[in-house]
C-alpha cells in the first residue's frame, strides 16, 4: 500500500487525460550531476537553494536511475522509452561507426559506435505532438554525429527531425561557449552572468500558450570543462571545503559549477511560477548519468559516470506538480530514465506499446509490480578510451580518479542487483538495502538469487538482440 500511495502522490488521484486539462511538462535535464551533489540529497557543502526548494514543494526520489552511465545512450533512452540495449545505442555518438581503439591491449572487441538516433524511433516529443502539445527543445542534444563543430546539431537528425516543433541551439554560459577567451572574473557576491540558453527557455515558458506544452531544458552543466568566472563562488567554497579534502582545487570549481546550475534551474522554475499556468505545470528535474569521478564524490555510491555501479547510474529526480504531488515527500520506489516517456505520454492521454519503460499510472492497480520489476543496464564498452593503460584497475568509492571500466551489463530487481562482466564472465551480487556502496559481493552466499537474476538478464539481452562484445584475439581493428 505504501507504493500505491507513493504513485498517487506522483501522478495524482485521477488520470488527468480523462478528467482535467493535460498538464504542461517542463523537463529539466542536468549533465553529469551526481546523486549526492544537491543539498536536498545530503551534500555537506554544496549550496543548492533552488533545487532544495523544489524538493520542499514536491517529491524527491531516492532510488531514481539514469538509463545508462553515459550521455548519448541515456538521452536516447529517455526520449524513446527503450533501453540502450534494445536501441543498440550504448555509448556517446562519434564521427565514424568504428570499433573502440584503446592505448592498451584488451581481450574483447566492442560494438561499433552508434552515430545517430534513428529517425524511425518515436520520441516523446513526437508522441506528445499527437496529443496536440507544443514541443520545444533547448540545450544539449548529443544524439547525432557532431555537425560542423563539437555537439553541433545535425540538419537531418537534430531535435526538429525528432518531433520538436521549436528547437534553438545555444551553449548558454557554459565554457563550451567561451572559445579561446575566458570571460572576465566576477567578484560581486551573488552575481551571475546571463545565460542565453536559459533565457530562451524562460521566454518560451512565459509566452501565451493556447495548447499544452512540453519543453526540454537540456543543460550543459555540470559537464567538463569545469571552469568558472565566479571568483566569489570559488572563494566561498574555499572557506567551506575542508583543507584536507582530496582533489580540493577541482572540487572548488565544481562546487561553483553546481551552484551555477542551481541558479539556472531557479530561473526556469521562477518563469513557471510567474506564468498563468503554474498550477497545471509539472516540473521534473533529473540527471543523465552519475558524476565525473575526478570532480565529485559519488559516495556513498561506488563508482561513477561510465560504469554500472550505483555511482554511475543513481541520479537525483525531483517532481513538482501543484495539487497533484504532495509537497515535501520522498519515495524510495525505483524509477529509471526510460520510464519517463510512457509516463509523460499517459499524462497527455496517449497510449504506448512496445516500450521498456513503465507507465507508472498503470501501476496503481498492481503496485507491487513496480517495486519488483527488473531494471536493466547495458554497457558493452571500455573506458577511458585514452589513458586506459595507466588508469587504476579497481573502481572505488570517492577515490577521485577515472578507473578502468570494462564491458558489463546489470539488472536490479527489488533489493538485489547483479552485474555481469564480459571479459571473464563473472557476476557480482549486491543487496542495495544493506550495502548501497556495493562492497560485499553476495554471489557465493546467495547462489539461487544470483542464478535467477543472471538468467533474467541474459534472457532480456537475448530478447532485445543486444550488441555484445566479442573475442578480440582473431580480429584486427580498422
Amino acid at each position: 500500500m505504501m507504493i500505491a500511495a507513493t504513485m498517487l502522490l506522483v501522478f495524482g488521484m485521477r488520470s488527468p487525460s480523462v478528467e482535467a486539462a493535460p498538464p504542461n511538462i517542463v523537463f529539466i535535464l542536468a549533465d553529469d550531476l551526481a546523486w549526492s551533489d544537491l543539498g536536498c540529497y545530503g551534500h555537506p557543502f554544496h549550496e543548492t537553494p533552488n533545487l532544495d526548494r523544489l524538493c520542499q514543494q514536491g517529491l524527491r526520489f531516492t532510488n531514481a536511475y539514469a538509463s545508462a552511465p553515459i550521455c548519448s545512450a541515456s538521452r536516447a533512452s529517455i526520449l524513446t522509452g527503450k533501453t540502450p540495449a534494445r536501441l543498440g545505442f550504448e555509448f556517446v555518438t562519434k564521427d565514424a561507426a568504428v570499433h573502440q581503439k584503446l592505448d592498451a591491449s584488451v581481450p574483447l572487441l566492442t560494438p561499433t559506435y552508434t552515430l545517430n538516433l534513428p529517425l524511425e524511433e518515436v520520441t516523446i516529443a513526437e508522441r506528445l505532438s499527437q496529443a496536440g502539445y507544443q514541443t520545444a527543445f533547448f540545450g544539449k542534444w548529443h544524439l547525432n554525429v557532431h555537425y560542423q563543430r563539437y555537439l553541433g546539431w545535425s540538419p537531418t537528425h537534430g531535435p526538429k527531425s525528432q518531433g520538436f516543433e521549436i528547437a534553438e541551439e545555444d551553449f548558454g554560459s557554459h565554457p563550451y561557449a567561451w572559445g579561446k577567451k575566458a570571460p572576465a572574473a566576477i567578484d560581486e557576491v551573488g552575481k551571475f552572468a546571463d545565460d542565453s540558453m536559459v533565457d530562451r527557455v524562460t521566454k518560451f515558458i512565459k509566452q501565451k500558450h493556447t495548447r499544452p506544452y512540453f519543453v526540454m531544458a537540456s543543460h550543459f552543466y555540470v559537464h567538463t570543462p569545469v571552469k568558472t568566472p565566479y571568483r566569489w563562488l570559488t572563494e566561498k567554497y574555499d572557506e567551506k571545503i575542508p583543507a584536507d579534502s582530496p582533489a580540493r582545487q577541482r572540487r572548488l570549481r565544481y562546487a561553483a559549477f553546481v551552484e551555477t546550475l542551481d541558479h539556472l534551474v531557479g530561473q526556469i522554475v521562477t518563469a513557471v511560477d510567474e506564468s498563468d499556468q503554474a498550477d497545471n505545470t509539472l516540473i521534473l528535474f533529473t540527471s543523465d548519468n552519475g558524476g565525473h569521478p575526478e570532480y565529485t564524490a559519488n559516495g556513498p555510491m561506488r563508482g561513477s559516470k561510465w560504469n554500472l555501479y550505483e555511482g554511475g547510474t543513481r541520479v537525483p529526480l525531483i517532481v513538482r506538480w501543484p495539487g497533484q504531488v504532495a509537497a515535501g515527500t520522498t519515495s524510495d520506489v525505483p524509477i529509471v530514465g526510460y520510464d519517463l516517456h510512457p509516463s509523460f505520454a499517459d499524462l497527455a492521454g496517449v497510449k504506448t506499446t512496445g516500450l521498456d519503460g513503465t507507465n507508472v499510472l498503470s501501476q496503481l492497480k498492481q503496485p507491487s509490480s513496480l517495486a519488483e520489476r527488473p531494471l536493466y543496464w547495458h554497457f558493452p564498452y571500455y573506458h577511458p578510451e585514452t589513458g586506459f593503460a595507466k588508469a587504476p584497475d579497481r573502481i572505488g568509492v570517492d577515490d577521485f580518479v577515472t578507473s578502468r571500466t570494462r564491458p558489463q551489463s546489470s539488472i536490479r530487481r527489488g533489493r538485489y542487483k547483479l552485474i555481469h562482466f564480459y571479459e571473464d564472465n563473472h557476476d557480482e551480487l549486491y543487496d542495495l538495502t544493506q550495502d548501497v556502496s556495493e562492497q560485499t559481493d553476495l554471489f557465493a552466499e546467495q547462489p539461487q538469487i544470483a542464478a535467477e537474476l543472471s538468467a533474467a538478464l541474459q534472457d532480456y539481452l537475448t530478447e532485445v538482440d543486444a550488441r555484445l562484445p566479442q573475442d578480440n584475439s582473431t580480429h584486427t581493428t580498422d
